[in-house]
């Protein structure tokens, strides 16, 4: 129960920023007003201490306000400020070409945005001017932001209320591990780009196909299309790979990502080409421009996050907590059979399946009550995205797996008998 100080902090809130959402939340069971945060943990205006297992999609790989991070931010603006977008940057440079380094060896230029959104359009915009089509093919149930292009490669949910939804001579869906339907999408040879999401995130992490992402890209080839791999919420090592896409076997053409590139502190993103993709850089490098797109201050956090991600103690403890969720969801599985029926998983990439309408919001709902955030997909209210940490210890993942224990008994319990 909030209290009175809490309550009365949401109406003000609602008065001047979000009421539906934040009228939402309230409506169910989830009243967060985040207050202080560190590492992987933050506390509500209340007092009340969350183990943060959604990460804000990736924003908070390397934890709230990573100390490195932010001494990092801290020098550059002894020296630097957001830059002019207009000119070349010694910040920019440096991360371009660090960015450039971890990519597959097609990659030739990085171009940088904001926020993913803002990256994504710049991808499919690219992919169009490269081309010379129009036509965008995405997946069903996905999502890739909110902005102009990028709301129409994605699910009703998100373009509807604007009136966005997408002219159905551009923008196809098809579904996923689909490929006899992604094929027929491309047959025309009119297509620009599929663009994917290795792991669709917003869908609840269901996996690839064994194959299916690499005979995607092999009809990309075969009808002239683009493949662009949105990394916003599977890249930086959440998989154990930088790209969770060249751990399938895939090349792209471009590849996006954002969120967990700011390392919490500085908002940045980027799309990174292939010269074919990126030709328009040289045909007319003001055909794109945005202010705040790779902004000196945001390079600061993007190259220091590059840095600890890469570091092998990052990769031995992304190994060791990956390998202890495999078994304690696995053996937590054994306890409840008949309601938690799915594990998920790639790496710290995990979704969780239950076979109750709505279950994953139930077991939301109760793991907040008990210590930990993590939420249930906006497209399959049955899975809950479960994200660990990069740099996450062992002890605090054992607390999780004892509170996620404790919630599901707690669910269980609590559904009618049939």
């Amino acid at each position: 129960m909030a209290s009175e100080q809490k309550q009365a902090f949401l109406e003000r809130t609602k008065k001047v920023w979000n009421p539906g959402k934040t009228q939402d939340w309230i409506d169910t069971g989830v009243d967060i007003v985040i207050d202080r945060r560190e590492g992987y943990c933050f506390w509500d205006m209340d007092g009340h201490r969350l183990i943060n297992m959604h990460l804000n999609g990736g924003v908070y790989n390397l934890g709230h306000r990573n100390p490195e991070v932010i001494q990092a931010v801290t020098d550059a603006m002894q020296h630097f400020d957001i830059g002019n977008h207009h000119f070349p940057s010694l910040m920019r440079t440096e991360l371009a070409e660090k960015l450039l380094a971890t990519a597959p060896e097609n990659m030739q230029y990085a171009i940088f945005a904001s926020g993913g959104g803002e990256a994504i359009d710049i991808a499919l915009k690219s992919a169009r001017h490269a081309t010379g089509k129009k036509k965008i093919v995405s997946l069903q149930n996905c999502y890739h932001g909110h902005t102009g292009l990028s709301v129409k490669t994605g699910a009703p949910r998100f373009n509807e209320i604007f009136l966005t939804e997408p002219e159905a001579d551009q923008f196809v869906q098809v579904p996923f591990n689909d490929l006899e339907a992604m094929e027929e999408a491309l047959s025309g040879k009119d297509v620009a780009c599929v663009i994917i999401e290795s792991i669709p995130a917003t869908y609840g992490f269901p996996m690839p196909a064994p194959g299916y992402l690499q005979a995607v890209k092999a009809l990309c080839e075969k009808y002239q299309a683009l493949y662009v791999a949105d990394e916003v919420q599977t890249g930086l090592m959440r998989t154990g790979q930088m790209w969770c896409c060249t751990g399938y076997g895939v090349e792209p053409d471009l590849l996006v990502t954002g969120k967990g590139l700011s390392g919490g502190i500085y908002p940045i993103a980027a799309v990174l080409v292939t010269e074919q993709a990126g030709q328009w850089l040289t045909e007319d490098g003001w055909a794109h421009m945005s202010t705040f797109g790779g902004s000196e201050i945001g390079c600061a956090a993007a190259i220091k996050t590059l840095e600890v991600a890469q570091r092998p103690e990052t990769l031995e403890n992304i190994q060791l907590i990956s390998e202890y969720f495999d078994q304690a969801l696995a053996d937590l599985q054994t306890l409840y059979p008949d309601f938690f029926v799915g594990v998920r998983k790639n790496g710290l990439v995990m979704g969780l399946e239950f076979d109750y309408p709505r279950g994953a919001e139930l077991v939301m709902q109760e793991l907040y009550k008990q210590g930990v955030w993590a939420i249930y997909s906006a497209l399959d209210p049955r899975v809950l995205q479960f994200k660990a940490g990069l740099l996450m210890s062992l002890e605090l993942s054992k607390e999780v797996m004892d509170i996620l224990e404790y919630s599901i008994d707690a669910v269980v319990k609590s559904l009618p008998k049939t």
